[in-house]
């Protein structure tokens, strides 16, 4: 695929189609895809910087921009209609804009198909308390915190208040009531939420 203009959303729908996990743009180097763990660029064709910024920016909120362009940095989670959400993390090297995206599955696997300990299952019961989810990126943090709410959802009368950053898996309510509330977007930080 020739890359002379850099359109996200058709890099989007061919990492899906590729089952890719990420998505990394930098300026001078072609968009490459983690396909299977390895690094693929989908072209020979170096992108620029002023291809992924206004690419990006378009996705972003007013406020967005103005975080990014004052702290130089930016996670947030989008979603492409009819392809997947991503998690984004917008951030500049090399004096650049760099993007790198996570695709975030549709579905919020189960416990059972995490393969996780059983432990982590009796976590879901218990009526209160803090759980903490620790890894490198890519370990399964994320997903393995989505399916406890996701099972405490499916089997309790509870509210459930998440305070993401940014928000990846969407919940809708089930046996309980969930409020998902995202760092920079519905609360201004983690202590006030």
């Amino acid at each position: 695929m020739a890359i002379t203009q850099l359109n996200i959303e058709s890099l989007a729908q061919m990492a899906v189609d590729k089952g890719a996990s990420d998505i990394h743009l930098i300026a001078g180097s072609p968009p490459i895809l983690r396909i299977s763990g390895r690094l693929d660029p989908v072209s020979n064709d170096n992108i620029s910087n002023d291809n992924i910024k206004s690419n990006i920016y378009s996705f972003l909120t007013p406020r967005q921009i103005e975080i990014f362009e004052k702290e130089l940095e930016l996670d947030i989670s989008i979603e492409l209609p009819n392809i997947a959400r991503f998690r984004v993390n917008i951030h500049y090297q090399n004096n650049s804009v760099a993007v790198s995206m996570r695709s975030i599955p549709n579905e919020i696997p189960s416990i059972e198909a995490l393969n996780v300990p059983n432990i982590v299952y009796d976590f879901s019961k218990e009526p209160r308390g803090l759980i903490l989810v620790t890894g490198p990126t890519g370990s399964g943090k994320s997903t393995t915190q989505a399916a406890i709410v996701n099972l405490i959802n499916e089997t309790r009368n509870c509210h459930i208040i998440t305070i993401e950053d940014p928000i990846e898996f969407i919940h809708t309510n089930k046996k309980s009531v969930i409020e998902q509330r995202e760092v920079g977007t519905d609360t201004l930080s983690f202590p006030n939420a």
